[in-house]
């Protein structure tokens, strides 16, 4: 257990814990977010914003990682834990993380909300094969298809609306007689031409082969059942739940007073049953959940929390304030902060940007060992030649890394030891020049920029730390094939291929291969695919959805 103690402990990375942070840190207190995934929790899934003041039109990921960076700026310090267990009761609050245990005179709760499954029949079993969650990550997989959407909320009329620019049609299933959301973003589904509006309707089962095939629908109110089938030519279609949330609270069950369905009861400052402990955000008993209403209780806790420890000092005879800062500059980028998307190739043939090239010098800065970047070049195909262009730039940003051109089909030997089945496609060498099982198939751009930088980290430093335990458990592992097949829009798919990627950093026996799905179709049609992440373990086994480092050593264990 470490000995020092944070005045406040923010449990959650999403709006309403930056949003804390940014006050807390801003009142000088000694202040720690500890996030068990990504930051900027279900944000990050949001295609478009047009209703957070002072953005007229914004995505869900640069809005987080603007928050995060101001955050940072007022000194708050992230860290990645997932936190099992938390003792609330007396002046010192005490959490149990996987990696460390934590000690805080406030808490503030801020673990958001999971999607919601409705629980008919074939949603687990169909979800990557046609049923989804997040349209900005896997809306491009039902392009030309059939797109139902279940749910009459913010969520499912906006994410609607994003929809039928991948659809050959959008239908919502909405249980209700009417939208729950407010007038004006329902009247943009019911107003757009493309969208079909079914009310008083649910999911009775979906059922199909490796594809969702059918669905069968029931008018709640009259009892009489209809059913979608897949046209022979489509071979299936996508249904997206947007069915609400659930709190994320499993935790604080017996510790803290919940409410029904395991929302926190707070009053009007945030306060929950326990002096010290406040709770913010979707996990409320409240009447709007919206990124507003979040930032809103998140900077309101933070104020209160911060009289109550000030409080709590002055009466054990301690210092009131221990960290001293002033507002800084904005900070360069960590491998903690959401990912930035890479700009595409501009006019100037330059895809970062000059600030982002400094971020990434502080990054490679801390390399000890050379790491080789190989391209197989087709000069035949322009993606193998951005992929060039790319890498270029990214070992023009330090003297450790270096980059090798190989024509493909030139050396037949080489293609073989790093076991080369598609282009555009680059591995990684270590400084002994020897293959690190770790490979791009197509140009790691947008978030997957997080994936290649953490890739040259890994291999080029003693990298990423990992628990002892788990180090020796990759060791052990046999040769194993992992395909991670990636949407450079979705934001969960970095962190399983940096996570698949740190175990062949450790042994090469595992190869880590990123795929752009996009450009392999034959891939997702083989596989059927429609849903990223997915990874593809010695060509047999598929598995959908963000995974743990843990997670996937198991998988891969069998």
């Amino acid at each position: 257990m470490t000995a020092h103690i944070y005045d406040l402990v923010i449990i959650g990375g999403g709006s309403a814990a930056l949003s804390a942070g940014v006050y807390a840190g801003r009142a000088m207190m000694d202040t720690l977010i500890i996030e068990k995934d990504k930051i900027g929790g279900q944000v990050t899934t949001t295609s478009e914003i047009v209703n957070y003041p002072g953005f007229r039109a914004t995505t869900g990921p640069h809005l987080m990682k603007e928050m995060h960076d101001q955050a940072q700026d007022f000194g708050v310090t992230f860290v990645t834990d997932e936190i099992t267990d938390v003792t609330l009761e007396g002046e010192v609050k005490t959490l149990k993380g996987n990696k460390e245990t934590y000690q805080a005179r406030a808490v503030l709760i801020a673990t958001g909300a999971s999607a919601r499954k409705i629980g008919f029949p074939g949603e687990i079993e169909f979800t990557g094969r046609g049923i989804a969650y997040c349209s900005t990550c896997d809306g491009e997989f039902f392009t030309d298809m059939d797109i139902f959407v279940l749910g009459g909320g913010y969520a499912a009329a906006e994410e609607a609306v994003y929809l039928t620019r991948y659809g050959k049609s959008v239908t919502m299933i909405i249980r209700e007689p009417d939208f729950t959301c407010a007038q004006m973003t329902a009247d943009q589904a019911k107003n757009n031409p493309k969208i079909k509006i079914v009310y008083n309707t649910e999911v009775k089962e979906v059922t199909g082969d490796d594809m969702l095939k059918k669905a069968v629908f029931v008018n709640n109110v009259t009892g009489e059942t209809t059913t979608f089938e897949a046209s022979e030519e489509d071979g299936g279609f996508g249904m997206f739940v947007f069915a609400g949330n659930k709190p994320s609270t499993e935790i604080f069950e017996g510790k803290i007073e919940l409410a029904r369905g395991g929302y926190i009861e707070t009053d009007e400052l945030m306060q929950t049953s326990v002096p010290g402990v406040y709770a913010a955000g979707d996990l409320r008993v409240k009447e709007l959940r919206q990124i507003v209403t979040a930032v809103a209780d998140g900077a309101i806790a933070a104020t209160v929390a911060q009289k109550y420890v000030a409080t709590e000092k002055e009466r054990l005879g301690l210092p009131v304030v221990t960290k001293k800062m002033t507002p800084q500059a904005p900070k360069s980028a960590t491998t903690t902060a959401p990912a930035q998307a890479a700009p595409t190739a501009s006019t100037t043939n330059e895809w970062f940007p000059a600030a982002m090239k400094e971020q990434l010098k502080g990054i490679f800065a801390k390399l000890t060992k050379p790491v080789t970047l190989v391209n197989i070049l087709d000069q035949s195909q322009p993606k193998s030649l951005e992929l060039e262009a790319f890498l270029k730039e990214i070992t023009a940003l330090s003297d450790l890394i270096s980059l090798e051109s190989v024509l493909a089909g030139s050396d037949a030997a080489f293609e073989e030891s790093v076991h080369l089945t598609r282009l555009p496609a680059a591995v990684l060498l270590d400084e002994n020049k020897q293959y690190t099982g770790i490979k791009f198939s197509g140009v790691p751009s947008g978030h997957e920029v997080n994936s290649l930088v953490l890739a040259i980290y890994n291999v080029g430093s003693e990298g990423q730390p990992i628990e002892a335990d788990l180090v020796a458990r990759i060791q052990k592992l046999p040769a194993t094939k992992i395909e991670i097949c990636v949407s450079l829009s979705c934001h969960y798919c970095p962190d399983v291929v940096a996570a698949c990627q740190r175990i062949a950093s450790i042994n090469h026996q595992v190869e880590a291969e990123m795929i752009d799905t996009a450009l392999f179709p034959e891939l997702k049609k083989e596989k059927k695919l429609m849903s990223v992440p997915a990874m593809i373990i010695n060509d047999e086994q598929v598995i959908f959805g963000a995974k743990t480092l843990t997670e996937i050593i198991e998988a891969i264990e069998g």
